[in-house]
């Protein structure tokens, strides 16, 4: 493997679909290519695997610590005619109204999609435009519209995208005051409770000393 990666080629593996899982190296300016001109690492790619064809989905990179280059590839190979299920990322398009007009605050909740579709009908992102979106108000994923042979899986209740009510310098003062009385607040307890316990002490050297009082005279009549 080393081998191939200083000559310029990155180990990789096809599996899944009814032939064996299968190595191949790929030339790394080829790879990186194509990963480059792509909105995100769901490719789907035809691979020539001894002589043959084989259609596949980049499903995982592994990638250098330091310099980011490509080490090794996974391939999960799939047929043109069944749909598959996949995580695409989800961007946002366009300036909300709660932020433009009322100085929201735009909250991007579920970064990636599960969605099925067949190969071809795979999307690299889904686009969602949130101009119309008002402060308080949110779009879910049964809100997102749909895209011709993509089923969007999941709650479509769960929100993607909200826009908050901005943050005043009165909430911010109020919810650092609410922070710092929360953490004192242990710590006047422990007080209270060393108190009570400094308290039981002393009422049991007085206990202890008044008993020690009412023997003395009984031992002077002995």
């Amino acid at each position: 493997m080393n081998q191939a990666r200083k000559a310029g080629r990155v180990p990789a593996v096809v599996y899944g679909g009814q032939a064996k899982p299968a190595t191949l190296e790929l030339h790394l300016k080829d790879l990186e290519r194509v990963m480059h001109g792509a909105a995100s690492e769901n490719l789907l790619v035809d691979l020539d695997v001894g002589g043959s064809k084989r259609l596949a989905l980049l499903q995982s990179v592994q990638h250098h610590v330091l310099s980011g280059k490509p080490l090794h590839v996974d391939f999960h190979e799939v047929k043109e005619d069944e749909k598959v299920t996949i995580n695409v990322p989800v961007e946002s398009t366009g300036e909300a109204a709660g932020v433009k007009t009322g100085g929201g605050v735009l909250e991007h909740v579920v970064f990636k999609l599960k969605v099925r579709a067949l190969p071809k009908d795979l999307p690299e992102v889904v686009i969602v435009d949130v101009s119309a979106l008002e402060i308080g108000k949110s779009i879910h994923i049964g809100d997102i519209p749909a895209i011709p042979g993509v089923e969007f899986l999941g709650d479509k209740k769960i929100p993607v995208f909200s826009v908050a009510a901005p943050v005043t310098e009165a909430a911010e003062a109020a919810a650092t005051d609410a922070a710092a009385g929360a953490a004192a607040q242990p710590e006047m307890i422990k007080e209270k409770k060393d108190d009570a316990k400094g308290g039981d002490k002393a009422a049991a050297a007085k206990g202890g000393d008044k008993a020690a009082a009412d023997k003395k005279p009984a031992d002077k009549k002995k």
